[in-house]
């Protein structure tokens, strides 16, 4: 993202102090209060815990009047299960999980600041060292089958691309749904990597004989399409890798 940000001062916060020096090894500074006061623009990338958003905690009281745009990195769980239907900033968000209620309690929370703030709500995530590939690499790869049910997914340079273009078109309220545009079944992704590897893909096992965890069934309660159309329409932004074809071979060919 710094590379899409020519002439930004960037800097950053961490949890724990022996975070400071990842920070400082990827040119970006430590941030401080004050520094947060005096920034154009703020992310907050922190998941929220037991008690809120530690984004929130610690950055709102400080953001002061130049700030411009403050994003929130927020997640399609807040929608619920959708029965496979499609998913719009407009749809009405069910969160399900303990974790997706997390999340829209932290947006109600940025919301009432009335700071100008842009809320990104992001499906999976996957880029090299987090992808399918890894897992089949290590042995944890498995293929779930259950009939109609989908995932939307997302590669991280495109919602860096997605947040810059944000940047550049800010719009104070805004909600976007960042996603590829090809909502797909994870056995799907799994075997095309493996094909893209040259390896047998694992074979297919019945969602009702997976064994999964109950954090895993929660995942696979819900399932829904998600739609990026108003981040295009708005933000004029296109995903790079639009399907997980693209993102996979993209990762591969850079040695991921």
């Amino acid at each position: 993202m710094a590379s899409r940000l020519t002439g930004w001062r960037i800097l950053g916060t961490v949890r724990r102090p022996e975070d400071v020096a990842r920070l400082e090894n990827l040119g970006v500074e430590p941030a401080s209060p004050e520094a947060v006061g005096d920034a154009d623009a703020v992310l907050v990338t922190a998941p929220p815990d037991d008690e809120g958003c530690p984004g929130f905690r610690a950055l709102a009281p400080h953001i002061g009047a130049r700030a411009r745009w403050v994003g929130y990195l927020s997640t399609t769980g807040v929608y619920g299960d959708l029965a496979g239907r499609w998913a719009f900033e407009r749809s009405a968000i069910h969160p399900q999980s303990t974790e997706a209620a997390r999340r829209a309690a932290a947006e109600a929370a940025w919301t009432a600041t009335g700071l100008p703030l842009a809320i990104f709500r992001l499906p999976g995530l996957y880029a090299r060292g987090r992808s399918a590939f890894d897992r089949l690499r290590d042995g944890t790869a498995r293929r779930i089958a259950r009939p109609g049910h989908v995932f939307s997914r997302l590669h991280l340079d495109d919602l860096a691309l997605g947040l810059a273009a944000s940047l550049g078109r800010p719009r104070p309220g805004a909600v976007y749904n960042l996603c590829d545009d090809e909502p797909a079944p994870s056995s799907d992704v799994t075997a095309y990597a493996a094909r893209l590897l040259g390896l047998s893909a694992p074979p297919e096992t019945p969602f009702h004989a997976a064994g999964l965890s109950p954090a895993a069934q929660r995942f696979w309660a819900e399932n829904r399409r998600v739609s990026n159309a108003l981040a295009k329409a708005e933000l004029g932004w296109r995903p790079a890798y639009p399907t997980y074809r693209e993102g996979l071979a993209a990762i591969l060919a850079a040695g991921g």
